[in-house]
């Protein structure tokens, strides 16, 4: 009821956009002008939204950083006048930390915004005659530490927001408690919330950060059925699922035996010789995961364990800001967040350009994309994130958008959002021992339940590579240390060792020929990125050793 209150409120006022734009802007320059970073702006300055466009620069991450660290130390009235209660931690393109300064009203702008969305989501699964019930979702929740002058809390977006939410409401929207998500071991944590949102039948709702996400629960249904089919018949946890005893006491006194619910399971399992989630809980609503960006490539398996049951986007977010509430059912497009951030836009014409001229919300054109600014309260003042959108429609002129891709690219087998920075900074370095590379890429294994990357090196010549185990090692502990994400994903392994391909001499000479473009004959002037999210990318191309 909340969300449908919000989101009706939201569409009603669509066509006072520009207006909403504008307090919005004149608030947080009010607010902020007296912080460190406002002085440092002049803020003080800006009484329009041209003085704001013609007098704070565009600026990236790095620009912010000294300030962020600032706040990390516990220095107040640095991005904010209120206290910074914890920060949102993610990999940027600059190959560090990027850490993002999260407040009591940053809480309350993302979580309106969110509000939004599933309101959107909730209208139109009631109009299909879905009812409302609960959700299961596996995101960890355990913060990934502390800054060390400060002692500020930093993680994920999603576990910062999750550690946020109120005890009742927690109890009302989840069916898996609170402690399930404390469980570090993603096996266990899987199996955990899997054992509890397999006792209600009527489960409603699916959710997950990326469809890899998902699939991957799906993988664990499948893998423990059996084992959890027994469980919930008598009311107990496996022995056999790593779980430190006090979270297995707490866990432990919120089952009972089920064993109706376990002959039901039990009959699915024998009869499809599979649990599924589509037979498991027939009555699931929507799912809830990104959509946008790669998102396609997973979505193709979905039928497979889901059928035709309709996925929603949420919201189209980032650390550092919700760009927008998605508002259809299997649909792409998040309508702008107008009372999350204010926005402009950048149209391809001006990107390379040093001041380049920024369009409004309600100037842009269906169909074209754009690079987006956002200025929020964390501090963020016309911030280049480097996400190009598209628009794909616009209702009462306020644009609704799809991510396409990130400037520059990444690599992720499962959110850890590896860049090309961090991929020629680590090459960079094993250079250094003079290993003779002709050329590399690394891509993604076709395993998505355990995914590894690949690193595929051309070799100099005809040379031979010395000691290949030790070159993958060095790669592999050298990634961990470049992109920390990486690192902490390959910890508890949930990316697995990489392999190495050794191509056949040649080979990117042939996949640039592959690239060439009308009106280019030499391909030495097709620049191959060094990180491929396609997983066909070396279809046909000769691979004459493999090391894992």
């Amino acid at each position: 009821m909340a969300a449908q209150w919000q989101q009706r409120a939201f569409t009603s006022q669509l066509p006072q956009a520009q207006a909403i734009q504008a307090r919005f802007l004149q608030k947080l320059l009010q607010e902020q002008q007296g912080t460190a970073l406002g002085q440092a702006l002049h803020l003080e300055r800006i009484s329009s939204i041209e003085e704001f466009r013609q007098q704070v620069p565009r600026w990236h991450y790095d620009d912010y950083a000294p300030y962020f660290e600032r706040a990390a130390t516990g220095e107040a009235n640095v991005v904010s006048p209120l206290p910074v209660k914890s920060f949102n931690m993610s990999s940027g393109s600059t190959g560090s930390r990027k850490l993002v300064p999260i407040t009591k009203r940053v809480q309350q702008t993302r979580a309106y915004a969110n509000q939004v969305a599933m309101g959107y989501a909730f209208e139109q699964a009631q109009a299909k005659g879905n009812s409302v019930g609960q959700l299961l979702l596996t995101t960890l929740i355990n913060p990934l530490g502390k800054t060390k002058q400060g002692n500020i809390t930093y993680g994920h977006v999603s576990g910062n927001q999750l550690r946020s939410t109120q005890s009742f409401v927690f109890k009302q929207l989840f069916a898996q408690p609170y402690q399930a998500l404390l469980v570090s071991n993603t096996a266990a944590r899987n199996y955990i919330c899997l054992l509890f949102g397999l006792r209600q039948e009527r489960l409603t709702y699916l959710a997950a950060n990326f469809p890899l996400i998902m699939l991957q629960l799906c993988a664990y249904l499948e893998r423990f059925g059996s084992q959890l089919i027994d469980d919930i018949g008598q009311g107990t946890i496996s022995e056999d699922i790593d779980l430190q005893p006090a979270l297995r006491q707490q866990l432990q006194t919120k089952l009972s035996p089920q064993p109706k619910r376990a002959q039901q399971l039990q009959t699915l399992l024998e009869h499809h010789g599979r649990l599924l989630p589509r037979h498991v809980w027939p009555q699931l609503a929507f799912l809830i995961t990104a959509r946008g960006g790669p998102s396609d490539f997973y979505f193709e398996r979905f039928d497979e364990y889901f059928g035709q049951t309709p996925i929603f986007g949420g919201t189209y977010s980032a650390s550092e800001a919700v760009f927008g509430s998605c508002c259809q059912l299997d649909q792409d497009g998040a309508i702008l967040a107008l009372k999350t951030n204010f926005f402009e836009f950048i149209a391809p014409d001006q990107w390379d350009k040093k001041n380049p001229k920024t369009l409004l919300p309600h100037q842009l054109q269906v169909g074209e994309y754009y690079r987006v600014l956002v200025t929020n309260y964390s501090g963020f003042c016309r911030y280049d994130i480097g996400d190009i959108l598209q628009v794909i429609a616009m209702r009462h002129g306020v644009p609704i958008i799809v991510f396409r891709y990130r400037q520059g690219g990444t690599l992720s087998a499962i959110s850890e959002k590896t860049t090309e920075y961090h991929v020629t900074q680590v090459m960079a370095a094993l250079q250094q021992e003079a290993w003779p590379i002709e050329d590399f890429c690394v891509t993604l294994s076709e395993s998505l339940v355990e995914p590894y990357y690949l690193l595929n090196l051309e070799l100099s010549g005809e040379t031979m590579l010395p000691n290949p185990k030790r070159l993958l090692q060095a790669f592999d502990q050298q990634m961990q240390q470049a992109n920390e994400s990486y690192g902490i994903k390959r910890q508890k392994n949930d990316i697995t060792a990489p392999q190495l391909n050794i191509l056949a001499p040649g080979s990117f000479k042939q996949l640039r020929q592959r690239q060439l473009k009308s009106g280019i004959f030499d391909d030495a002037q097709v620049k191959l990125a060094h990180i491929s999210s396609d997983r066909t990318l070396l279809e046909g191309i000769t691979i004459t050793h493999q090391i894992r």
